[in-house]
């Protein structure tokens, strides 16, 4: 009986021990506990494949080698897969993907308790977009599984790791946000101009010294600016000022034709700092 019991649960036979006396009580309370566990019911998980463009199937990131990973993984952990779902030719970089949002919704419904993937980053590769799936979903009740980064949310273990990958990544973003302030402020600091060229100017190929863009004037931009602060002079309001010009057909910077009170603002404020710098007062604030 022992031994009929030992083929039957396979890999579980571990429950029984050889040092059983049949027919006695330890026996009897060990065959009802491996007899319990063979009929449990498998986890059930869905599985999620992504690729982003034809290269990465080129580097070994295909949909189909990404499915033969999670049908063996699962294999391996008794797990029931009851599908996969793929989204071909969507980036990571936002989780509005549909095949995603199916596979979430086999979580939400009820189908799967757990998402099976072959690697993190084919789920996502934004740090804020992990935390928002780990905080919605992961956490809790939903287990996330990741073949290649030993990443198994069901066991505490697996927790520490995604939480170390998600402060790590965390970590970076803000030190990556830290250096490029840092060399922003480098640069306003040598006068360099960032962001696009404002109204009435338009940087060129040409590079200066220092090598930065040379930014020259352009009359029909400056005519305009004139005009409107010409029209804040005589009392316009900012709304009127834009009907204004959308009246007498005046572009845009873009070579638009719809002017709108804050985009006259910006143009009148930058108008004052640079009359008042010429003049060497302080701009009205």
């Amino acid at each position: 009986m022992v031994r009929g019991l030992l083929q039957g649960l396979g890999h579980r036979r571990e429950l029984i021990t050889e040092t059983l006396i049949p027919g006695s009580a330890n026996t009897r309370r060990w065959l009802n506990v491996g007899c319990m566990v063979a009929h449990a019911p498998k986890e059930r998980v869905v599985g999620y494949v992504r690729v982003s463009s034809d290269a990465q199937a080129e580097q070994g990131v295909s949909l189909d080698a990404q499915r033969e990973k999670l049908k063996a993984y699962a294999l391996a952990l008794d797990l029931e897969l009851v599908a996969i779902v793929e989204d071909a030719g969507y980036s990571a970089k936002t989780l509005k993907r549909p095949g995603l949002q199916v596979a979430l919704e086999h979580l939400t419904e009820g189908r799967a308790s757990g998402l099976l993937v072959a690697k993190l980053d084919r789920l996502t590769r934004s740090v804020r977009d992990l935390g928002d799936l780990v905080e919605g979903y992961f956490a809790v009740p939903f287990s996330l599984v990741s073949v290649a980064d030993s990443i198994d949310t069901r066991s505490a273990a697996g927790r520490l790791v995604l939480n170390v990958l998600t402060s790590v990544a965390q970590w970076e973003r803000e030190a990556t946000g830290e250096r490029t302030r840092e060399a922003l402020g480098h640069l306003k600091g040598r006068g360099v101009r960032l962001g696009g060229a404002a109204l009435g100017w338009a940087r060129t190929d040409e590079r200066d010294a220092e090598g930065r863009r040379v930014v020259v004037e352009l009359d029909d931009e400056r005519t305009t600016i004139e005009r409107i602060v010409t029209l804040r002079r005589e009392g316009r309001t900012l709304a009127g000022i834009a009907a204004i010009l959308e009246e007498e057909g005046r572009p845009t910077k873009h070579g638009g034709r719809r002017w709108y009170p804050v985009t006259v603002s910006r143009v009148v404020r930058r108008a004052e700092a640079a009359a008042s710098s010429a003049a060497g007062t302080p701009a009205a604030t």
